[in-house]
């Protein structure tokens, strides 16, 4: 008998602005499941004040109170979720969980588009184009941004759809007209065209690039760039529980921290039979995990332990990497984060370094979104020159804070 969607995901939104929503997630589980489920709630902006998990191993149950925004798309919200959850195969009788790589399909890759936006350049322009292809749940691939000396900009966004649409004549009349109505007279042409995904594949960064974010490992003493704290305290203990591996993690909050955590547990095929999550006083949290491997055991492999405890900490210090470097007369602004194992980005990274360029009037030169390969693990790299003509003279250690806490959800 099938699982009803609305049985699935429900969400009680708070009455009073400020206070938590609840959103509680009954389904099959799967590993992963939760790293899937944070990301989601990511790509909304909503902040996790709260959560549980729990799970037999088949059928898991998740509650997160989250802090929504006053512009929070909760239907659609409590859409994607569904379709995250594997309840749709299980009401047919098959449990992809449950299935070995060998039997599983790999997903098929959505559909790339070329978008081509040319503009009258002004400060803010870039984070209103990705506004607009966030409200439409259109993902940014990657991106080539390039100014004119007449004050032209042209923008080339390789996207996806989530909704599977831009193929169609009224989706891309949507997206124009959304487009139209955030930039005005200043958008000069607009075209959408499908490309093949070889254009995507992943690039080196220049070697000056990668001496920069990488000239450290993400566990070394003092990687580069900034980082969240020093203080992240991560204990470990198999004594407590017979069956389950407990982790006991003190940390500061940051934007996408349970993301951070759960992507991690999913690249070490790990799975959390319990979980808890807190904030205490300010943005201090506690998490308490109980959690075994694929076959279902706790973690006595002393090496295994080593690596995934190594790894949650690098990953709870810094998150993303943000530095300034001077590019001859010019500075560029670079940012990175770790790529998951399926191929997934950290989700709207480049809408909030728009954002934060924006609050300071800080005007772009140009950008370009790429990917880095280092050692077995793949990152992201995003470079931004800024145009400091046509900027305030801000300080670059003041324009590397801004883009930091924007990113970090400090503000």
């Amino acid at each position: 008998m099938g699982i009803l969607s609305d049985d699935v995901v429900i969400i009680n939104q708070s009455e009073k602005e400020g206070d938590p929503s609840v959103i509680t997630i009954n389904c099959p589980d799967k590993t992963g499941l939760g790293c899937d489920l944070c990301r989601i709630l990511l790509f909304f902006g909503l902040n996790i004040v709260r959560g549980d998990v729990s799970t037999d191993g088949k059928w898991c149950y998740l509650v997160f109170w989250v802090i929504g925004k006053p512009n929070t798309r909760w239907n659609l919200l409590k859409m994607r979720l569904v379709e995250a959850s594997p309840s749709f195969s299980w009401a047919f009788g098959i449990s992809r969980c449950y299935l070995s790589d060998s039997e599983s399909q790999p997903p098929k890759l959505p559909d790339l588009f070329l978008l081509k936006l040319a503009c009258s350049d002004r400060t803010g322009l870039l984070y209103d184009v990705t506004e607009v292809l966030y409200k439409l749940e259109i993902n940014i691939e990657k991106v080539k941004i390039s100014t004119t000396p007449d004050g032209k900009v042209m923008d080339l966004f390789f996207v996806t759809d989530t909704r599977e649409l831009l193929g169609t004549v009224k989706r891309r009349d949507e997206v124009y007209e959304y487009l139209r109505d955030a930039i005005g007279d200043s958008m000069i042409s607009y075209d959408i065209e499908l490309v093949g995904p070889e254009i995507t594949a992943s690039s080196q960064a220049s070697s000056s690039v990668a001496e920069t974010l990488f000239s450290s490992d993400v566990s070394g003493e003092h990687p580069s760039g900034l980082h969240t704290s020093s203080n992240v305290s991560i204990t470990v203990d198999n004594s407590l529980s017979s069956a389950h591996t407990v982790i006991h993690i003190t940390c500061l909050d940051h934007k996408g921290l349970l993301y951070d955590i759960m992507r991690t547990f999913k690249d070490f095929n790990i799975q959390i039979s319990y979980g808890r999550f807190t904030i205490k006083r300010g943005r201090n949290c506690e998490i308490d995990l109980f959690i075994v491997q694929s076959d279902g055991r706790k973690i006595l492999d002393s090496s295994k332990l080593n690596a995934l405890i190594t790894r949650l900490r690098a990953e709870l210090q810094q998150p993303l990497r943000v530095v300034m470097m001077n590019r001859g007369p010019d500075t560029e602004l670079l940012v990175t984060n770790p790529v998951e194992l399926s191929g997934k980005g950290r989700p709207q990274v480049f809408h909030d370094i728009a954002l934060a360029l924006k609050k300071i009037n800080t005007c772009i030169f140009s950008a370009e979104i790429g990917r880095h390969v280092t050692g077995d693990r793949e990152w992201e790299v995003y470079k931004v020159l800024i145009n400091e003509e046509d900027s305030l003279p801000i300080p670059k250690n003041k324009i590397e804070e801004q883009v930091w806490n924007t990113l970090m959800g400090w503000e």
